[in-house]
C-alpha cells in the first residue's frame, strides 16, 4: 500500500471535516461531472477515477471523514447541537481535534476500501466503506446504539415502516429518476453519470430547499442498466432502491445521534444483488 496515498487520504478526511460532510459530497458531484465531461470529450478518466472517487473527494474518505468529525464534534466536544449534523462546515468549531478525527477516518476509509477491493467483494466497495465507517463512528462517538433509540421523546414506540404516502412518493421518484438515468447510462455507458448529477443536486438541500436525495436511486439504476442494457430493469432497480433507502433511513438513521448514511447503505446492498445476479 502506497504511503503517499495514506497521507493523501488523511488530507482528504481533513478536507471533508473542514468543509462539512455534505458540502464535500456536493463538491464530489460537481467535480465528477467535470471528469465525465473530460471523458466525453475524449480525455483521460483521471479526474473521475483519481480525484472524484480517490483520496481527495472520494465519499469513503472526504464524506466519511466529515461524518465522523461531526459525530465527534457534536457528542464529544459539544460544538454542534447533534452529531447528526453533516451540513455544517466544521472549520467553525476552531477545534484541531475535530479536523484530526476527520483525517484519521479518511485513512480508515482508504484502508477499508482497499481491503474490500482486495477481498473481491461483489459490491460497490466505496458505498460499503461509507456504511462501515459510519458504524465505527457511531460506536466510538455515539450514545444511542447502532440502531438508535427505540422510543420517541414522548415515550411512544418509533415507527420504522413508511406510510402509504411515503411509499407512493418513493415509487414515483424512483421511477422518474430511474427511467431517465437508465436511458442516459445506456446511451453514454458512464455508470456514475446519474450519481454525480444527484450528488451535485444536493446543493439545494444545503441551501435549505426540500429537494430529494437521489444518488442511491441513480447509482443503482446505473448499475442495473449497464448490467442488462435494459432501461426498464434499471428503472425497476431504482424504485426498489428508493423504497429501501427510505426504510434503511428509518432503521439506522432516526432517533440517533450520529449519521449512518442510508443512500450508501442502499447502494452497497443493491449493488451486491446486481453484481451477483448479473
Amino acid at each position: 500500500m502506497d504511503v503517499q496515498l495514506i497521507f493523501a487520504a488523511f488530507g482528504g478526511g481533513i478536507l471533508g471535516a473542514a468543509l462539512g460532510a455534505l458540502p464535500a459530497f456536493i463538491f464530489t458531484g460537481f467535480v465528477g461531472l467535470i471528469g465525465i465531461a473530460v471523458i466525453a470529450a475524449g480525455g483521460s478518466a483521471a479526474i473521475l477515477n483519481d480525484v472524484t472517487f480517490g483520496t481527495l473527494l472520494g465519499p469513503h474518505i472526504a464524506f466519511a471523514g466529515g461524518v465522523a468529525a461531526a459525530a465527534f464534534a457534536g457528542n464529544k466536544r459539544e460544538h454542534l447541537e447533534t452529531g447528526l449534523d453533516i451540513i455544517t462546515s466544521l472549520n467553525k468549531c476552531k477545534d484541531p481535534m475535530v479536523l484530526l478525527v476527520g483525517g484519521f477516518f479518511g485513512i480508515i476509509g482508504f484502508v477499508l476500501n482497499n481491503l474490500f477491493v482486495n477481498m473481491n467483494i461483489p459490491t460497490d466497495t466505496v458505498a460499503l466503506t461509507v456504511f462501515v465507517s459510519g458504524v465505527i463512528a457511531r460506536i466510538l462517538f455515539g450514545q444511542t446504539g447502532v440502531f438508535g433509540k427505540f422510543n420517541n421523546i414522548d415515550g411512544q414506540k418509533r415507527t420504522i415502516a413508511p406510510d402509504s404516502n411515503s411509499i407512493v412518493m418513493d415509487i414515483i421518484i424512483g421511477l422518474g429518476f430511474g427511467l431517465v438515468v437508465s436511458y442516459l447510462i445506456i446511451l453514454t455507458e458512464i455508470t456514475t453519470l446519474g450519481f454525480c448529477i444527484s450528488a451535485a443536486s444536493l446543493i439545494f438541500v444545503q441551501m435549505g430547499f426540500e429537494a430529494p436525495t437521489t444518488h442511491h436511486i441513480t447509482m443503482v439504476a446505473g448499475y442495473a442498466a449497464m448490467a442488462t442494457g435494459n432501461m426498464l430493469i434499471g428503472a425497476l432497480a431504482a424504485v426498489i432502491a428508493s423504497i429501501l433507502g427510505d426504510l434503511i433511513g428509518r432503521t439506522v438513521n432516526s432517533h440517533c445521534d450520529t449519521h449512518i448514511d442510508p443512500p450508501a447503505t442502499t447502494i452497497f446492498i443493491c449493488s451486491l444483488v446486481i453484481f451477483i445476479v448479473f
